[in-house]
């Protein structure tokens, strides 16, 4: 079981990798730059902010000319937007369930017997127009 054992330190930092993220992702934007609050919801659909209001100036000059601002977070939040896949909890999320401790322990011991479910097979391509 020499595999197993040296198996068990990557589990438990894939195990914690969600925990670390969560920290990274709740935390706030350093240097004034804007969060997720920059995206709108007008009861049906995202709204993306407005690129302008983000626009910080540039404090370099190159050969003698300024360079053009920069709207930071414009494009995540634009793009972030686009894929909601319920705009409605940008205003209300839903609560949080909580993680299923038994369901990951019988992961954690299947993998260990060596016992590992293949994920289904399916495709997330379609054709259309045929």
């Amino acid at each position: 079981m020499p595999e197993v054992r040296e198996m068990r330190p990557r589990l438990i930092v894939i195990g914690l990798l969600p925990l670390a993220l969560a920290a990274c992702m709740s935390a706030h934007p350093p240097l004034g730059l804007p969060d997720a609050s920059v995206i709108g919801f007008d009861g049906h659909e995202a709204i993306p902010p407005d690129c302008a209001a983000l626009d910080q100036p540039a404090t370099l000059i190159d050969a003698g000319h300024a360079r053009p601002g920069m709207a930071f977070g414009c494009a995540t939040y634009t793009n972030l937007a686009a894929m909601l896949a319920r705009p409605a909890d940008l205003v209300q999320p839903q609560p949080y369930a909580g993680a299923e401790a038994s369901m990951a322990s019988s992961a954690v011991r299947r993998f260990e017997e060596n016992r590992i479910k293949q994920p289904n097979v399916t495709s997330t391509t379609a054709r259309t127009g045929q």
